[in-house]
């Protein structure tokens, strides 16, 4: 039976608040967003036109605050509808929004404040407020510092509270600005191999057609309910969890925190979640360990939910014929995969996971469970879906096929080459670094290896040796290895984590230097010995983290490998101009890379 659907057409709107006020005008009296008073300790409903007024206050006062069309202002906050009410009123009078991380490092804040000349900061709590003021010597352009909480040392004139700032605010909405459909929207930061982040220049038409495009893999709903915990600061979320529910009238309901989910899930019972490898990786670790505590019955009937649950997909997709073992699937539905899929809130109906590889595994277990799940692929520069699974024709080691109006091409050794009405107008302040990422016929070069068999993409690897966390963070491992080899101790490193929820890092060390270390330290083991030592490994991770104070905080070590043996020509772990045969090197150690990421 088809689904009911309301979609905006993507081709009748001129920018996103042209979206988010069609939306209001089509269905005034639906809930758009759901959100946790922790003061009520309830869940609150928020109605499209109820939204609208707090948006209309919002503009108003920045109307007030002098800001005019071009200008930057910069969201610092958590999930939330504030995030969406400060990006629709900075919309309404033609600002360009740069959304922050609000944990990351004052150098980094402070770097992307003062490259795009924010003038108003919108942040939550005393957290951000700390971060802000460690990097306040690069904020001169700021004019209006806003909280949603109080915050403590708000000497600084340019502080005020919201409830303040809007005490007096009509919520009539002003005329808005006349946007150019490809005027600029937002500048995102994302990592690049020089340890400073690039902003990547999206126009409102970027992210419109990403939008709709997206909008059109499946039938969203206005009964659908998203639930949100996936930073808005990054385009996945931003596009599929906060622009889509708008063209499609959904509801979104922001979690409350990571350590909540599970709550939240059982609460807001979602039917559309969006999500990254990570999630999934938890959930797995976490039936796994309670399977090791049950009998050899319980695992068997475990084993036997997802094997035949798999084969009910396999047979979904015309790729495996019906067999006996299906008769089962009913009474493990019931004893297994029902009360899993209960967890998840019961009435999911799609996961769309993307920003990392998902392991082929995992897929299998959850799609076997019953959960519908499709991955997919992207990049901020491509607004930022480029493909996903279609739900008829779904492999999960693949990330899919293309969105529509994507093209996609294999460049120079098998570079994913994109072009489609996504591609960012540029990096900001940075044309050199534009001109290397588009070329001449407006291809966009990825960094990333890939295959292409039967319209399906699979991602084999990258070329400029990037590290992809589970969470979806990008880490260029060049520059952070150089950093912590810089220290005498340190002969030779190699960072770890593709696929992983943290970085680690193998270490071969100096043995002169680590025996004269061991004594320092009155470590009373030998050089070998002292390898695996706790007291030893934290000493090397103070070392480490000394070394990276500059970086931004996900590329925080966490777990280390230590040696005494250099990595030679010889052994085939390095090439004759010293680079690291990384995958030699990390297959030399795969026992032990296993055993640090063993729970996790």
């Amino acid at each position: 039976m088809k689904k009911t659907t309301d979609y905006i057409p993507y081709q009748n709107l001129s920018s996103l608040h042209h979206l988010f006020l069609t939306r209001v005008e089509r269905t005034p009296k639906s809930i758009a967003y759901t959100q946790y008073n922790d003061e009520k300790s309830s869940w609150e409903n928020y109605t499209w036109y109820e939204t609208s007024l707090l948006v209309a206050k919002w503009a108003n006062k920045m109307k007030q605050e002098g800001l005019t069309k071009g200008d930057r202002i910069a969201i610092m906050l958590p999930n939330c509808i504030e995030w969406i009410i400060c990006d629709q009123a900075a919309f309404n009078l033609g600002l360009v929004v740069v959304p922050l991380y609000i944990n990351d490092r004052a150098e980094n804040t402070g770097y992307i404040i003062k490259e795009t000349q924010v003038k108003l900061i919108v942040f939550k709590t005393d957290e951000q407020w700390m971060i802000i003021n460690e990097a306040m010597m690069h904020l001169a352009s700021v004019t209006r510092f806003i909280s949603i909480e109080s915050v403590t040392n708000t000497e600084d004139e340019r502080y005020t509270k919201l409830d303040e700032w809007i005490s007096n605010s009509s919520d009539n909405l002003p005329e808005p600005v006349d946007t150019d459909k490809n005027s600029l929207a937002t500048i995102v930061f994302t990592s690049g191999t020089t340890g400073r982040p690039k902003g990547v220049m999206l126009s409102h038409n970027n992210i419109l057609w990403n939008t709709h495009a997206c909008s059109a893999t499946e039938d969203f709903c206005p009964d659908d309910i998203f639930l949100s915990f996936l930073p808005l600061s990054h385009m996945f979320e931003r596009t599929v969890g906060y622009y889509m529910p708008i063209m499609c009238g959904s509801n979104v309901a922001y979690a409350r925190s990571i350590e909540q989910l599970g709550e939240d899930l059982q609460s807001i019972k979602p039917t559309i979640l969006v999500t990254v490898p990570r999630i999934f990786e938890r959930v797995y670790n976490k039936i796994q360990l309670g399977l090791n505590k049950k009998s050899k019955f319980a695992n068997f009937l475990f084993n036997q939910s997802v094997n035949i649950g798999w084969q009910r997909f396999l047979i979904s997709q015309k790729k495996s014929r019906k067999s006996l073992a299906q008769i089962f699937w009913p009474i493990l539905n019931l004893l297994v995969a029902g009360k899993i899929m209960a967890k998840l809130g019961g009435n999911m109906r799609l996961a769309i996971c993307g920003g990392a590889p998902l392991s082929l595994d995992i897929a299998k277990t959850f799609i076997g469970l019953g959960l519908t799940l499709s991955q997919g692929y992207g990049m901020t520069e491509a607004s930022p879906v480029v493909c996903t699974n279609e739900l008829d024709d779904n492999e999960p080691d693949s990330v899919g096929q293309t969105l529509i109006d994507v093209e996609v091409a294999l460049g120079e050794k098998d570079e994913l080459l994109i072009r489609s009405p996504g591609i960012m107008m540029g990096y900001w302040n940075n044309e050199k670094a534009t001109q290397n990422a588009i070329d001449d016929d407006n291809w966009l070069h990825t960094g990333d290896k890939a295959k292409i068999i039967n319209r399906h993409i699979y991602i084999t690897g990258r070329l400029k040796e990037i590290l992809v966390l589970s969470n979806g963070e990008k880490v260029p491992p060049p520059d952070i290895e150089l950093a912590i080899s810089s220290d005498p101790l340190i002969e030779q490193v190699i960072l770890i984590g593709e696929g992983k929820p943290f970085l680690s890092a193998i270490l071969v060390l100096n043995p002169i230097l680590w025996k004269n270390v061991l004594t320092e330290h009155q470590i009373n083991l030998s050089p070998e010995e002292s390898l695996k030592d706790p007291n030893a490994i934290n000493m090397v991770l103070k070392i480490i983290e000394n070394k990276l104070i500059n970086f931004p905080g996900y590329t925080d070590i966490y777990r280390i490998i230590l040696t005494l043996e250099p990595w030679t020509v010889e052994a085939g772990l390095i090439t004759p101009t010293l680079k690291l045969k990384r995958s030699n090197i990390i297959k030399l150690y795969s026992n032990d890379i296993e055993e640090l990421y063993k729970g996790h």
